[in-house]
């Protein structure tokens, strides 16, 4: 048997129409413009910047860090190292080279008031050469600044022998600031000199 199939239209009473939603009219879409900065900003901010640069510089300038190896001594843009062993002149000359130094070469009372106070600490007990040494009679610098007769400390009564005491120590027992002493360039304790690394 066959079952039927029945269709049937309802309509319901009081409904509203479909819900209509309405769209406001397409507008047209606004353009940005973007607004033109006056000229002078850019020099504004740039000389805003240019001030803060100064104020870091100014500021951080009092931090900066002057660095000497292991071992070396600083005093001021330079590092020191004082010996313990000994060698001729020409010996330590080549060993302060080999380590990227120089023998000392003594440009102020500060730096020379410095040296002879380290050379007297312990355990130091020798005399320590300079870069200063006797060429035909004439002192000379190994770096070739020229020698000032008047920036000298030399103890009293020295130079006694230059044409036969050819090095120079700094002399460890003497009291005064004035101790540099004219040597035979046999062996002896040395001071190498340095620019510190400035970080």
């Amino acid at each position: 048997m066959a079952s039927e199939i029945t269709y049937a239209e309802v309509k319901f009473h009081n409904t509203s129409p479909a819900a209509v939603i309405k769209v406001p009219p397409e507008t047209k879409k606004q353009q940005h413009h973007p607004q033109k900065c006056p000229l002078w900003l850019p020099w504004l901010i740039s000389l805003l910047l240019l001030l803060l640069c100064i104020a870091l510089v100014a500021v951080l300038g009092e931090y900066v860090w002057a660095c000497c190896p292991k071992g070396w001594k600083r005093f001021e843009g330079s590092c020191y190292y004082l010996s313990g062993d000994m060698m001729s002149w020409a010996d330590s000359e080549q060993n302060c080279t080999g380590m990227g130094s120089h023998l000392v070469v003594i440009n102020s009372e500060a730096e020379q008031d410095f040296l002879s106070k380290e050379v007297k600490k312990p355990p130091r007990r020798d005399n320590h050469y300079i870069g200063l040494s006797a060429q035909m009679g004439q002192w000379h610098w190994v770096d070739q600044t020229p020698f000032n007769v008047t920036a000298a400390f030399w103890r009293e009564g020295e130079p006694s022998n230059p044409d036969y005491e050819k090095c120079v120590v700094i002399h460890r027992t003497s009291r005064a600031l004035n101790n540099w002493n004219d040597i035979q360039c046999s062996d002896h304790n040395r001071i190498c000199e340095a620019a510190a690394i400035i970080v």
